[in-house]
């Protein structure tokens, strides 16, 4: 038989390099807590270098270049203490079936195999979770931001009807879709990509509990549809970016409902409070009641990226928004062409990752309650932090801590707004640099401040209180040295 061009030539010699790889990355998850982020060298980075026609390098060779200049070299999420985004922390079972899904390669576009069938039962899981319909349709995707695309296509869709993928927007009114300020950024994207514009994406303030003022919004659509817009879209925010803030989910529906709009929900991370104990897990009632949902399982649920998730209630819409079925892609009774419904009629991808067996195998090892106490610790956590903030003197709380964000500032009150902003950023970056801490910052009212955001089921009592005591640190070490606060840092 003739020797393949791209299969190693000695499978023994590849074994050996390959069990070499994952004990190594073995060792890396045990040791998470001794791998803070740090900045790629110049010489690792010399070593990414690609020559047009490659170098031909050996699996040994390869192996020893992915230990020395990639593996040391993450985000850092998987430290306990990153708080700075919120970013997923991975699990150990994730190696297990990352090399599973590699060693398959399978295309889970459609088709009769192993995947699409785990696919419909992840879904079927989520759809438990949120107490959506049996009915309803679900498609694993890269994260929230395309989750969001897919509902907001849906969506519109259901404004304008089966023409709109013949004709476009050409003839279409001006389809206008509302959330409150603060709304991640992935929904103005959406818009942008749909045609729909970002200034068609109506910004309603927040009421007096956080959430989008339900009046200001009935003005806003009243507005609206007086000037000849169509409203199509109402957005509902469960856990925002900043603050992990919820909107009155059930508010939200039941206007949408009355106003004959599309109910759409943002809960990249913040839905999952539906797994948290009380009081946690009341933000997020009212979610059963979107019409669609948009979630990650990369974020609070630690499945190791990429993959998010998106609910539909209406499955029929669902489909005629997307499915194009060429010959070549026709259907079969029988054999591999068989297993309908097909994943690639639900969104915008033909070739698509086996996303589902890390979520699956998750899902076994761990179970709900598992990832409930993970989250519900997160936000115990959190408020640990909030409350240390709180009894410090020389530290100031920016917002209530309502999930597992912690906002707060090291500046003194009788610092200009420039002077504030400028010590929390060269705290935060100082301490990302140092390997104690990674915060992120955010805008409070004029001012820069620290913002935390624990997801990470690592993270313990011990390291909030050493986070805390490093910016206290950090802050007097800025005070005595200069006795104010230069802008230039």
């Amino acid at each position: 038989m003739q020797k393949s061009l791209l299969d190693p030539g000695d499978w023994d010699d590849f074994r050996s390099h390959v069990h070499d790889v994952l004990d190594k990355c073995v060792d890396r998850l045990m040791t998470a807590r001794d791998h803070p982020w740090r900045p790629v060298p110049e010489a690792s980075r010399r070593e990414y270098h690609l020559d047009e026609d490659g170098e031909g390098m050996t699996y040994g060779a390869l192996a020893e270049k992915l230990l020395a200049h990639v593996l040391p070299f993450a985000t850092g999420n998987t430290h306990p203490r990153f708080f700075g985004w919120v970013h997923g922390t991975g699990l150990a079972v994730g190696l297990m079936a990352e090399m599973v899904a590699a060693a398959m390669n399978s295309n889970c576009g459609g088709r009769d195999h192993a995947a699409t069938y785990i696919e419909r039962e992840v879904m079927a899981w989520c759809r438990r979770v949120f107490d959506f319909p049996e009915t309803a349709s679900g498609l694993l995707v890269t994260g929230t931001s395309q989750a969001t695309l897919v509902a907001l296509a849906v969506a519109r869709r259901h404004a304008l009807g089966p023409a709109i993928r013949r004709d476009g927007l050409r003839n279409a009114p001006l389809l206008t879709a509302y959330a409150v300020e603060g709304v991640h950024n992935a929904l103005i994207k959406a818009m942008e990509l749909l045609g729909l514009g970002s200034s068609a994406l109506r910004i309603v303030p927040r009421c007096a509990h956080g959430g989008m003022d339900t009046d200001r919004l009935a003005g806003c659509v009243d507005r609206d549809r007086a000037a000849g817009a169509r409203p199509f879209c109402v957005i509902g925010t469960a856990g925002s970016v900043d603050l992990g803030e919820f909107d009155d989910l059930h508010a939200l529906a039941a206007f949408s409902a009355r106003h004959g709009l599309w109910f759409h929900v943002d809960g990249a991370f913040g839905a999952w409070a539906r797994l948290a104990r009380s009081p946690w897990r009341e933000l997020a009632d009212g979610i059963h009641k979107a019409d669609s949902l948009a979630f990650d399982f990369h974020k609070w649920m630690s499945v190791n990226y990429d993959c998010g998730a998106v609910l539909i209630r209406d499955e029929a819409l669902h489909r005629d928004t997307f499915a194009a079925r060429p010959p070549y892609l026709a259907g079969q009774d029988f054999g591999l062409g068989g297993a309908e419904p097909w994943y690639c009629d639900y969104g915008t991808d033909l070739s698509r990752g086996f996303r589902a067996l890390k979520v699956w195998s998750a899902i076994q090892v761990h179970g709900k309650s598992a990832f409930g106490a993970a989250i519900t610790r997160n936000c115990e956590l959190a408020a640990l932090m909030g409350n240390l903030v709180d009894a410090a003197p020389d530290l100031m709380l920016c917002a209530p801590v309502m999930l597992n964000v912690c906002c707060f500032s090291a500046a003194s009150p009788e610092m200009e707004s420039e002077e504030k902003s400028a010590l929390n950023r060269y705290i935060a970056q100082c301490l990302q640099v140092s390997g104690e801490v990674v915060f992120s910052t955010t805008t409070f009212g004029d001012c820069t401040v620290l913002r935390a955001a624990i997801v990470n089921h690592r993270t313990c009592d011990a390291d909030v209180h050493a986070s805390i005591q490093a910016v206290q640190r950090l802050r007097r070490k800025c005070m005595e040295e200069s006795g104010t606060i230069r802008p230039a840092w």
